[in-house]
């Protein structure tokens, strides 16, 4: 059981940093070009994410460091 539940996780893992690249490539390419990649906008994306988080005060600063704890290695 420990060596599926080892495996699943290498795999999700591999996924996710897969999708972490993928997100300044799409950006590089829009930036250059200005066409959509993948039938995303991701400037107009990232742009209400952030305007979320601004206009949810305190709320929208915990729910901020809940997102970033994701992402942070440890």
């Amino acid at each position: 059981m420990e060596k599926a539940t080892n495996y699943l996780t290498g795999f999700l893992t591999g996924i996710s940093s897969i999708f972490m690249a993928l997100i300044p490539l799409t950006v590089l390419w829009f930036v250059l070009s200005g066409n959509e990649m993948f039938g995303m906008n991701v400037i107009e994306n990232f742009t209400t994410i952030i305007t979320y988080f601004g206009n949810g005060g305190f709320v929208g600063l915990v729910g901020l460091l809940f997102v970033m704890s994701f992402f942070v290695k440890k």
